[in-house]
């Protein structure tokens, strides 16, 4: 009976993260099959989804060579102007765009991976991100705005600490992000 066990153990840990995998192929699949399908190049709903999925990735590639130009990158500006002026979008936009920048492109911040003391007297450190290192426009003198990002999620919260209580890892910030993402299961490599 242990050895049953065993086996069915073994085959749980090889099943499991295969459906879910697979579940999340298959709904990412349907997403992108209804996304494209109004594009209709022939009755095969995967040749349509290949064809938009290539068009979208062709498209926003072209973007970004625009976007790097000096006029696309001026009309981008006074765009991106004039919808941080409208009230409901200003509030969706522009989070989004902060949030998106600090990951790629020219203004990264999470690009300083740090281990925080976020209770020194119990001994317990988190892995974050320095985001901020001078605070004295909210008139804060020798903290700095670190963000945690929490595991399994896309989300995460801001602590302002001394500086101090924050050391420096010898690691990437790719590979520590995916370290606490994954809730510490990942190698860090």
């Amino acid at each position: 009976m242990k050895k049953f066990l065993s086996y069915f153990l073994q085959g749980l840990l090889f099943f499991v993260p295969l459906v879910i995998t697979l579940y999340i192929f298959v709904k990412l699949y349907d997403y992108f099959a209804g996304l494209f399908s109004v594009f209709g190049f022939s009755s095969n709903t995967i040749l349509n989804t290949v064809f938009g999925l290539a068009g979208t990735i062709v498209f926003v590639t072209l973007l970004g060579i625009l976007a790097s130009s000096y006029l696309f990158n001026k009309l981008f500006l006074l765009l991106e102007e004039r919808l941080e002026q409208i009230p409901l979008i200003k509030h969706i936009y522009s989070p989004i765009k902060d949030f998106t920048s600090a990951f790629v492109g020219s203004k990264k911040r999470f690009n300083k991976p740090v281990l925080v003391a976020t209770s020194p007297s119990a001994n317990i450190e988190e892995m974050g991100f320095i985001t901020q290192e001078d605070l004295k426009d909210f008139g804060i003198q020798d903290k700095v705005a670190v963000y945690l990002p929490y595991s399994y999620s896309l989300m995460g919260r801001l602590i302002i600490v001394p500086k101090e209580q924050v050391k420096p890892l010898q690691k990437t910030a790719s590979e520590v992000m995916k370290f606490v993402v994954s809730g510490g299961v990942s190698d860090a490599d």
